[in-house]
């Protein structure tokens, strides 16, 4: 699945729990049915949203299940493998892809102190083990590490990660990454996970947003993205400038 099938709109999904803390499937794939009828581009169970750190390893798989059974094949899943090593990760990732899902996010390591090379390691490690689309989530309030933008422009190019999920809230690194992305031939697909900057960064080139506001209001945020997109397409019209692919 190249990166242009990842695009606009993909909330962070919530995971409803009952009363005394079990996954509320019920409700689970009513919610998914009524993102995918407010016109999301795609979805993300598992990730901080989803209360992932939270969950049990059936329970993360049982979700995926759920999403993927729910959505059928009407969008992408993609699904967070959210552990402290890349081996732990891969092996949650080969588990959530059997279980339906489309591609795996997923983060730098989380318990070891690493460098950069280390955490591209990290990231080249996952994605030999998995037969999968790989996203990077840049979530340093969680991590404790900011992904640079090289590091994730040259494992773009390298084909090692079809995008990234941007959290860092560092909105000016977002607009960086988005440049630097465009000028190497636009290898990741991005998208921002602030919420209230989705018009901005789809005005600049942002691929997609990930806002977990959009399990409240997703149509909204549907309305907001295309409006952008078609106001950024008419300039293009106007100046005579190529657009890139979205």
């Amino acid at each position: 699945m190249p990166h242009t099938s990842f695009h606009g709109i993909i909330p962070p999904i919530v995971t409803p729990l009952n009363n005394d803390g079990t996954v509320n499937y019920a409700d689970l794939e009513k919610l998914v049915e009524h993102l995918i009828a407010s016109g999301v581009n795609g979805l993300f169970p598992l990730g901080s949203t989803g209360q992932v750190a939270y969950l049990t390893d059936a329970d993360r798989i049982a979700i995926v299940k759920a999403v993927c059974r729910a959505s059928s094949g009407r969008v992408p899943v993609i699904a967070g493998a959210i552990d402290l090593t890349a081996a732990r990760v891969a092996e949650s990732a080969h588990k959530l892809l059997d279980a339906g899902a489309d591609a795996i996010v997923a983060t730098a390591p989380i318990y070891a102190i690493s460098d950069e090379g280390e955490i591209a390691d990290h990231f080249r490690t996952i994605r030999a083990a998995i037969d999968a689309p790989l996203f990077a989530y840049d979530i340093p309030v969680r991590v404790h590490r900011k992904l640079s933008q090289k590091l994730l422009v040259d494992l773009g190019t390298e084909g090692v990660l079809v995008g990234v999920k941007d959290s860092s809230g560092d909105d000016v690194g977002f607009r960086r990454l988005i440049a630097m992305n465009e000028a190497a031939g636009h290898p990741l697909a991005l998208f921002t996970g602030h919420e209230v900057v989705v018009d901005a960064m789809a005005l600049v080139g942002a691929d997609g947003a990930v806002p977990g506001l959009a399990n409240v209001d997703a149509a909204a945020y549907v309305r907001l993205w295309n409006a952008a997109k078609r106001r950024c397409q008419d300039g293009y019209r106007r100046t005579g400038i190529s657009q890139s692919p979205v």
